[in-house]
């Protein structure tokens, strides 16, 4: 199904229940004075909606969602299922999850839930097919969010028994099953299936492994029984999404994302302050799970209430994230919350209206932002972001591999993969964030950081992307494992070795910073180093070698690229300091081509979208609070200043342009990278 918008939506999450009806009109007045096109409503009112097994009440959700209309505010509904009701929990106790000490979770927060509950999916399915009979046909509601953040993981009695299940559907045998995670090991060895514990703390890497891809079946299960109930009843065109969060990782995203039309997360700075360079990637992460726009379901509204310190955002900074946003695919930005409720957990957090229903001084910044996208809205509806010509590979069974068995307390998976990212932010160079499963055809260059475990056929695949004339970057910590979490049978990089050029003879957690030196390629290797051997010195050139320092890495191969077929392969050794791994990243860009979408000063984004007509579109944002000037390729109609530009245009701090050419004959002159060693 298409997913694409007829125009960028802005809106936030309104719960009406929480409110007396004679407020509503003056809710609505506000958001339409601000510009929404849209609300999110319902997710959390199951109890408002079945006060009781056998009562329903959605009539009052009916009067919201048409007064919202009346305004021209169309409406998202949220299956109610992360708040499960106390009469629904009194009725099924073993309902509640059991926490890892095997402590049943209290009632009264929310996803407090156990996944595989028979009794929740029951109540599920009612709850939201009784939803999607009243409102699947309505006009007005163009969109489903099932459940909310999915977040816990329960290790009840009945997920023991389930987890069973699921393993005796995987490995049939428990003479497979005690192979393949070498179960003799601290006489692991399982003489039935009932005898396999759910992973509490650090544990058999296999079981740690398998019991993930559970949680994420789980999950995907009770996600299903509510996608079937609404879709039974919704038009085509009527979506239904998952609201994730950030770079949450107790599941397999993309696995949750296969059963769902579009995707969205919920996006919260915590600090108060973005850093732009390092949150596209969560961006481009979520567009990556279905390869298409996602919305922005949730947004920080100025500040947090569950940080140590709940910094407030900078005026301008709430309007430039929601332009990041939209430049990375976002087709809407709703904020949490459109109103501070009375009482409950969340009093503190912020939102668009205080306790008293009046402006907080936020909303003047979202009403900006309100006539900014309508308009934008002509240009931008249904658009969306070409395909990149750089891949950045995330892996889920990589990451939880590592997660379990760092060998140093900072290295962390996630950090690891936004520090190669980074430097092509810097750049302007757009990279597509995928699964480590995806297909390579169309991209240049591939980075596939700390590529830990490799599943079947993805040794194949990269190998085949290189000989086809890819460049692939491989980093730290690859090809160690297979997809039961066991140590492949060959050193690192495992069946990636032949092309790549070198082994891994052993690796160090660092307690010291290692030089790194070579020609423009100086630095320092921090956390993670590892000691190469080349196996065809004839084909690989070394980079960069480990400086003095670490008798066991002084002198050694700290960074190597090998060519082979029609591409290259570089393999980095060490964990590399920012300015170094800035400077590899431009050698990379340089040798493979690839340029930046325009070259910009310092805190200056400039991404792509292309028009339904296949018109290309600049969104330039100034992330900074220092004015910046910005040359262009050619003169440009600015759709949000209404005027034509010349060939350089100025941007205030945390000011945005969307840009359009005046003209075809006017062709864009791609940038270049900054000067680096193009050496090799």
């Amino acid at each position: 199904m298409t997913t694409h918008t007829d125009r960028l939506h802005l809106g936030a999450a309104w719960y009406p229940e929480h409110w007396p009806e004679d407020r509503w009109p003056d809710d609505i007045r506000l958001m339409a004075e601000t510009g929404f096109t849209v609300v999110r409503m319902g997710e959390f009112a199951w109890s408002a909606l079945q006060p009781s097994r056998d009562t329903f009440d959605l009539d009052w959700l009916e009067r919201a969602v048409e007064l919202a209309a009346r305004s021209g505010i169309r409406t998202v509904l949220g299956t109610p299922t992360a708040a499960p009701p106390a009469w629904l929990v009194e009725a099924h106790p073993d309902l509640l999850a059991v926490d890892d000490t095997g402590r049943r979770v209290q009632f009264g927060n929310r996803c407090h839930y156990c996944v595989t509950s028979p009794d929740l999916h029951v109540a599920a399915e009612t709850i939201a097919t009784e939803l999607a009979e009243r409102f699947g046909a309505n006009a007005n509601v163009i969109g489903w969010q099932i459940d909310n953040e999915y977040n816990r993981v329960c290790f009840c009695d009945r997920c023991a028994a389930q987890f069973h299940v699921d393993l005796a559907e995987r490995y049939r045998t428990l003479d497979a099953l005690n192979a393949r995670w070498s179960t003799r090991y601290w006489s692991q060895t399982y003489s039935s299936w009932a005898q396999i514990p759910l992973p509490i703390g650090p544990h058999n890497p296999g079981l740690m492994l398998a019991f993930r891809s559970f949680v994420t079946e789980s999950y995907r299960r009770f996600q299903r029984v509510q996608v079937d109930a609404l879709r039974r009843h919704l038009p085509p065109h009527v979506w239904i999404t998952h609201n994730f969060m950030h770079w949450y990782g107790g599941y397999d995203h993309y696995a949750l994302s296969e059963d769902l039309d579009l995707a969205s997360w919920d996006w919260y700075v915590e600090t108060g302050h973005n850093d732009y360079l390092s949150s596209g990637a969560a961006h481009d992460l979520v567009r990556g799970f279905k390869r298409r726009n996602f919305w922005l379901m949730e947004t920080q509204p100025g500040h947090v209430n569950w940080q140590p310190v709940n910094a407030m955002q900078r005026p301008g900074e709430v309007r430039a994230m929601a332009w990041e946003a939209i430049a990375h695919g976002a087709d809407a930005v709703l904020y949490w919350q459109w109103r501070s409720a009375m009482g409950g957990q969340e009093q503190f957090h912020g939102a668009l209206l205080d306790a008293s229903g009046r402006p907080r001084p936020v909303l003047e910044q979202v009403r900006r932002l309100g006539r900014e996208l309508a308009a934008a809205s002509p240009i931008l509806a249904g658009s969306t972001v070409p395909p990149s010509t750089v891949a950045m590979l995330n892996s889920y069974p990589s990451r939880w591999s590592l997660e379990t068995q760092r060998q140093h307390e900072d290295f962390d998976y996630v950090k690891h993969l936004v520090h190669y990212y980074r430097p092509f932010a810097r750049r302007n160079v757009a990279v597509d964030l995928i699964s480590s499963s995806a297909a390579l055809g169309g991209y240049q260059i591939v980075v596939a950081p700390a590529l830990t475990v490799l599943a079947d056929g993805e040794a194949e695949r990269l190998r085949r992307f290189v000989e086809d004339g890819g460049h692939l970057v491989l980093t730290i910590r690859t090809g160690v494992k297979d997809v039961d979490n066991a140590l492949l049978p060959a050193r690192p990089p495992g069946p990636l070795a032949g092309c790549a050029g070198v082994e891994v003879e052993e690796y160090y957690a660092l307690l010291d910073a290692v030089a790194v030196e070579g020609d423009g390629l100086g630095g320092q290797a921090t956390i993670w180093a590892e000691r190469l051997s080349v196996l065809d010195p004839s084909s690989v050139r070394v980079l960069a070698r480990f400086g003095a320092g670490d008798e066991w890495l002084a002198g050694r191969p700290a960074i190597t690229a090998r060519p082979f077929g029609k591409g290259r392969v570089y393999y980095v050794a060490a964990y590399l300091d920012e300015g170094a791994q800035q400077v590899l990243t431009d050698l990379v860009l340089s040798t493979a081509g690839v340029t930046p979408v325009l070259a910009a000063p310092l805190d200056v984004e400039v991404r792509t979208r292309l028009s339904a007509a296949g018109e290309e579109i600049l969104i330039l944002t100034n992330h900074g609070p220092v004015a910046r000037s910005v040359e262009l390729p050619w003169r440009a109609h600015d759709h949000l200043a209404g005027s034509v530009v010349g060939e350089t245009i100025d941007l205030g701090p945390y000011q945005t342009a969307v840009l359009s050419a005046l003209g075809v004959e006017d062709a864009l002159r791609p940038g270049r990278p900054e000067e680096t060693a193009s050496r090799i």
